[in-house]
């Protein structure tokens, strides 16, 4: 596979809302994207961070812990569950060396279609929710920034 060229921030396509992908096969782009966020190296990568306004992302909440566990999300949809909030630091591989400290719901549930075509659904705590997050904010057109006063 390769790796992208990431499209950085203020490129118009990072403030652009992705269409559905609708059956498309994006199983090059998908590994290519994965390449692409281990090579930057972060933890996860929309679409149109790499130029493509579909509603894709990867996401790999543990392979810089030596708990690898890729995942390609396609057409998701992130659920807040519960009223609980937790606040991180994120940071963004298209803002780089700008973190910004978000608070964001604690517990989602993440629906979307894998790689093979299989509808998923799994609960996220943690990191792993704030990634699912922050990239589903990316095929909105929103960026970590939005909410600073700039």
């Amino acid at each position: 596979m390769s790796v992208l060229p990431i499209v950085l921030w203020p490129d118009a396509r990072l403030k652009a809302t992705c269409a559905p992908v609708a059956g498309e096969d994006l199983g090059t782009l998908a590994a290519d994207m994965l390449d692409t966020m281990y090579a930057a190296p972060g933890r996860g990568l929309a679409g149109p961070q790499v130029g493509v306004l579909r509603r894709i992302f990867v996401m790999d909440a543990g392979w810089k812990a030596g708990h690898p566990d890729p995942r390609i999300c396609i057409d998701p949809v992130v659920t807040p569950l519960g009223a609980e909030t937790a606040t991180m630091e994120e940071g963004c591989l298209s803002i780089p060396d700008h973190p910004v400290q978000v608070t964001r719901p604690a517990h989602v549930r993440l629906d979307y279609t894998d790689e093979a075509g299989m509808a998923r659904s799994v609960v996220l705590t943690g990191p792993e929710a704030a990634i699912a997050q922050h990239e589903a904010d990316h095929l909105d057109g929103k960026l970590i920034i939005d909410g600073e006063d700039a």
